[in-house]
């Protein structure tokens, strides 16, 4: 496995738009610490996040979380390319000429969209204890690691939406195409998303029973939004007369819905292209 992982991060290292697209990934993330300085002062007017209690451990594990779920796209770009490449430099046919079997590929591309994951969910991990340590009012052991789920449910969400990607990639074989077809796919699962709710089961919640087994919609299901959960927000909607019942904690038939996706779309990558004449 080390050896298959090897040739992959070698592939993408010596891909100029791969190394930027990463790296710019990565600093993006780090960007997260900067809400702490946005700050307000205008009059009787002041607005600070960072005082707000958005870094308040535990609430921190679900709002960097959330927050940092929103720049996988440029990883997306990645394993696309990643994909893409193979074919466009025909490198594929190197590989498998070379001894590299047609599942071995698929493993590699695998693990190296799970260590992807992996080092985002360590990166959020550490930082979000950092700003936590430094932010929090309450740092007692026990409320600092309680919701460490959130992680599990970020990692899981990442290794799924990037295994979405990765079969794109070898279905479509073009960057573009594969990146418009995510897309497209997307507004497919809004449209029947609010024709289920709006026109067939407008009168129940029949509709999100249906559309959590939904690719996409599985995956956003994993980490809800979670600024309602500020006292700032509950505040403004009971001065509104607007109350909510949401349940924020973290799904284990979710997380059990993506990785069966996950395991789908490894498996049919696969298929495509054992059966594929290259």
């Amino acid at each position: 496995m080390k050896r298959l992982l090897s040739i992959e991060l070698q592939k993408i290292w010596m891909n100029k738009a791969s190394k930027i697209l990463t790296l710019t990934y990565f600093i993006l993330l780090s960007f997260i610490a900067l809400i702490a300085a946005i700050k307000f002062d205008i009059g009787p007017f002041k607005f600070h996040l960072a005082e707000m209690g958005i870094f308040n451990f535990p609430f921190i594990w679900h709002f960097n979380t959330y927050v940092a779920a929103w720049l996988k796209f440029f990883l997306a770009i990645v394993i696309v390319s990643m994909m893409a490449n193979e074919y466009s430099y025909g490198t594929l046919k190197q590989n498998l000429i070379d001894g590299l079997s047609k599942k071995e590929f698929i493993l590699s591309k695998f693990l190296t969209v799970v260590l992807f994951a992996f080092v985002s969910t360590v990166f959020v991990f550490i930082m979000s204890l950092i700003l936590g340590l430094v932010f929090s009012s309450y740092t007692e052991i026990d409320i600092i690691f309680t919701d460490l789920d959130y992680l599990l449910a970020f990692f899981v969400k990442l290794t799924g939406f990037f295994s979405f990607c990765l079969f794109l990639g070898i279905f479509v074989k073009r960057s573009a195409f594969a990146l418009g077809f995510l897309l497209v796919w997307s507004i497919i699962e809004s449209i029947l998303r609010g024709f289920l709710a709006f026109k067939v089961f407008p009168e129940s919640n029949t509709d999100e029973k249906i559309t959590q087994f939904f690719p996409l919609e599985s995956m956003s299901n994993l980490i809800v939004n979670p600024a309602p959960r500020l006292s700032v927000v509950k505040n403004i909607g009971n001065q509104i007369g607007i109350e909510t019942e949401i349940d924020y904690s973290v799904s284990y038939s979710a997380i059990l819905i993506v990785l069966i996706w996950t395991s789908l779309f490894v498996y049919f990558s696969y298929k495509l292209l054992k059966n594929r004449d290259l």
